[in-house]
């Protein structure tokens, strides 16, 4: 219980002492894991649309390999991704080892699985009784699927909020392919990981208390447009 108070007395002096080391790390992990999850939200939820509209071979098997995919382990991903861009690996000769792109190349391999795959449940719950609709109100192909996009919003915002959350968690595969660089690939979850490590736990758990609320926070102004979206 004792480390608990240090870690929030800690958490308190850490915010408001415009720590630049700290506040560089937030930083970081906050470009890392945003611009993963809206490259995967520009990719992921046209692709799961295109995928529960339309009928093609091998559909079934492909569906499969993405639910697979959303519970991907970490480790596999960064794994993976290192293998690629490693020095001696396909893409080693951009230089993308221990960098803030391969760490966002690791968490879209996590994130995009997951929203192609929740785009194309609510496709598939939705696109009947859309379709049907169109029909009666004699409406094209193309006002169908605007109509669809519509119905869908709210489901690709909850899909969004998942990704987030799976984002801005990450550990293991940032530390594979990012390295814990101080200065350069150092973010909350790999520093909290390090300090951990050290025994410093009270600064550990300051950390830790200041990724719950950049997370509540992003949660909850999503939500707040979810809940304005349904009124």
């Amino acid at each position: 219980m004792e480390e608990i108070i240090k870690g929030l007395h800690s958490a308190v002096l850490l915010i408001f002492s415009a720590d630049k080391e700290l506040y560089g790390i937030v930083g970081l992990s906050l470009a890392v894991s945003l611009s993963s999850v809206i490259i995967s939200t520009f990719i992921g939820v046209p692709l799961g649309l295109l995928i529960g509209t339309y009928k093609f071979p091998f559909k079934n098997a492909l569906i499969r390999i993405i639910y697979t995919m959303m519970s991907l382990p970490p480790v596999i991903a960064g794994l993976v991704v290192f293998l690629f861009i490693m020095r001696k690996g396909p893409l080693g000769s951009f230089g993308l080892s221990y960098t803030p792109t391969a760490m966002v190349i690791a968490q879209i391999c996590l994130v995009m699985p997951i929203i192609i795959g929740l785009t194309y449940n609510i496709v598939k719950e939705k696109a009947p009784n859309v379709k049907k609709l169109g029909l009666t109100l004699g409406a094209g192909k193309l006002d169908s699927l605007i109509l669809l996009i519509m119905e869908m919003k709210m489901g690709i915002l909850a899909a969004v909020v998942t990704g987030i959350g799976r984002a801005i968690s990450e550990v293991g595969a940032v530390m594979i392919v990012g390295g814990n660089i101080k200065g350069k690939t150092r973010v909350m979850t790999t520093y909290i990981a390090q300090l951990k490590s050290m025994g410093d736990y009270s600064t550990a758990i300051a950390v830790g208390i200041i990724l719950l609320v950049i997370a509540f926070t992003i949660n909850a102004v999503l939500y707040n447009f979810q809940q304005r979206g349904e009124i």
